[in-house]
């Protein structure tokens, strides 16, 4: 496919305007003026419009392909919370309208879906108050590890450490860093799950808090979590809620029930919105009664009148971690779906996406080696270690899927699993498609012993074929030159 810079042909022109029937404006001064050539090619707009369908054709995205992007929940998109996103009504208000006086009414139907959204988070993870201004999963974590300092600090008790096991995602160790602290990096047993003896051995009045994963990147359920976060009560430290999974729990366990005390949800990972390329997202974090008074401020309130405000009256606050209050379009995706599912239809999310990738990984066991021979949650992880004796690696296979028409799983993460694949089938795909995208991972596990090459030299069916990835990572080449 050519680049739009190789399509373009002297003279041509996307539209003509008619003859202006107004007076011609003032030229611009010249300051404000270009000085050399834009370079933008010159094109018919039936050109531009085949070139840009053609790139997007090009895509893989989930309303085109089986998405089994394990740990981020690359789900269905539902066209009906695109709607709603778009009604005018949401669409088109500015976040500095006032709140309540003359056009100020106009605002109070978003802040009342901040206001509900919040309160069906609350009961959905056992937290006491939200905050929805955090714009992704890690900016989340980031202030969540901030409320913990506030919460450390505000009862005068000096902290250094945030633990976290090597199962967690991450952005996790990053957070507990930017905020300040050092980590303890807690490694996995040969049980899968945390190793407790050294989790003990590093527990002490120094530690601020425990950051889980829950279920963690390997796809499991650590049966020891209500002993893990009694013994960080103990010690007075905390525990934070990666919820980035949260999906393998909905209506089966509610973080807070659980011991946690700060909770992170990735809205753009559970509630409907598929977050790949970069955005958008939203990561509203929840805190257990004792956090409240440091929430970042404004929140939103219901007033005795049933009107919708933003309270700025809180002086322990840590004050503004994003600009207005979140990433309104999603927070309003997210509520949408939730009132549409309901309690009932919550809870069925996370029966099917557990069915899903245990059927995934019961069909699969026999072809690849499995991280841990337990039942998984919403993931399962496996290790193409068997198919690299004979050359063929977890990189090969992924790139022989997208010859199949598949977006490939994780890959290499987590990093505790040698050769690493995680699939995550979510829980909107049907058996079909699950089925099928088995019979190919059959598929290419009898080919890495019957003809190996032909794997490791795919995908052969792309525009573009085998990248020397490392090189293109270090040595990016992001212009084009004529």
């Amino acid at each position: 496919m050519q680049l739009i810079y190789e399509k373009h042909k002297e003279g041509r022109r996307g539209f003509c305007f008619s003859k202006p029937d107004v007076p011609q404006a003032k030229p611009l001064d010249v300051k404000y003026c270009r000085s050399k050539d834009t370079n933008i090619a010159s094109l018919s707009e039936l050109d531009v419009v085949r070139h840009y369908t053609n790139l997007s054709r090009l895509n893989f995205s989930v309303d085109t392909n089986f998405y089994p992007l394990g740990s981020c929940t690359m789900k269905y998109n539902p066209k009906f919370t695109e709607r709603i996103a778009a009604f005018e009504g949401f669409s088109q208000l500015h976040p500095l309208l006032p709140q309540l006086a003359g056009g100020g009414m106009l605002a109070q139907g978003s802040l009342e879906v901040l206001y509900e959204a919040e309160k069906l988070l609350a009961e959905i993870t056992g937290m006491i108050a939200f905050t929805m201004q955090p714009l992704a999963g890690a900016h989340g974590e980031l202030t969540g590890a901030m409320l913990i300092a506030a919460y450390h600090k505000d009862k005068g008790s000096r902290r250094k450490y945030i633990i976290v096991p090597d199962s967690s995602h991450g952005t996790n160790p990053a957070s507990a860093a930017i905020a300040g602290y050092q980590v303890i990096v807690i490694p996995t047993g040969k049980d899968g799950y945390m190793d407790l003896e050294q989790y003990k051995k590093y527990l002490n009045s120094d530690v601020a808090a425990v950051m889980l994963t829950c279920p963690d990147t390997l796809g499991i359920f650590n049966p020891q979590i209500k002993e893990i976060a009694d013994m960080a009560h103990e010690v007075g430290a905390l525990m934070y809620y990666d919820g980035a999974n949260l999906n393998a729990l909905l209506g089966k366990a509610r973080p807070g029930d659980l011991g946690f005390d700060v909770v992170h949800i990735n809205l753009h990972k559970t509630f409907g919105t598929p977050h790949g390329g970069g955005g958008p997202g939203a990561g509203p974090v929840g805190v257990s009664e004792a956090l409240v008074d440091f929430l970042p401020k404004p929140r939103v309130v219901r007033r005795s009148d049933a009107t919708y405000a933003l309270d700025y009256h809180y002086n322990k606050s840590i004050g503004y971690i994003a600009p207005f209050y979140g990433n309104f379009g999603v927070i309003l995706k997210a509520y949408a779906y939730m009132l549409c599912l309901g309690k009932d239809g919550l809870i069925k999310t996370a029966e099917l996406a557990v069915l899903n990738a245990n059927y995934c990984q019961a069909r699969l066991k026999d072809y690849y080696d499995l991280a841990f021979e337990k039942a998984c949650m919403h993931e399962c992880v496996f290790s193409a270690a068997r198919q690299a004796k004979n050359g063929v690696h977890a990189i090969d296979i992924a790139k022989y899927l997208i010859d199949k028409g598949y977006h490939p799983p994780t890959v290499y993460f987590p990093l505790i699993v040698k050769e690493a694949l995680m699939i995550e089938p979510t829980e909107t795909e049907s058996k079909e498609t699950l089925d099928v995208f088995i019979e190919t991972m059959i598929e290419i596990a009898r080919l890495t012993e019957d003809d190996p090459i032909r794997v490791k030299q795919a995908p052969l069916n792309m525009p573009i074929k085998r990248l020397d990835e490392t090189r293109a990572a270090r040595e990016p080449n992001l212009r084009w030159k004529s």
